[in-house]
């Protein structure tokens, strides 16, 4: 499982950001969800080994003076078996 929170730039979780999650070793991404109130998101992967790149589709939000948001990199994340992995994506 992935958990993570996606954080803004004033560092407050931020809602409704979809996020979306691949293997790193596919261009396609396989799952996409959403962030909830308090900024946070969770994804069950199939259990074994493998790594995930997670990135944030942020199309339509703007900062505070109106500029798009950028996420700063993308994530990535390697799951040994069924564990749980807790990551945060920083937008500027």
């Amino acid at each position: 499982m992935i958990f993570g929170t996606v954080w803004g730039p004033d560092d407050h979780p931020v809602y409704g950001v979809k996020v979306k999650i691949r293997r790193a070793n596919e261009k396609k991404f396989r799952w996409e969800l959403y962030s909830d109130h308090h900024g946070e998101f969770a994804q069950h992967l199939p259990v074994g080994k493998a790594d995930y790149i997670v990135t944030a589709d942020l199309k339509g939000f703007k900062s505070n003076s109106g500029e798009q948001m950028q996420l700063v990199s993308e994530v990535p994340v390697h799951i040994e078996n069924d564990e749980r992995a807790d990551i945060g994506l920083h937008i500027r």
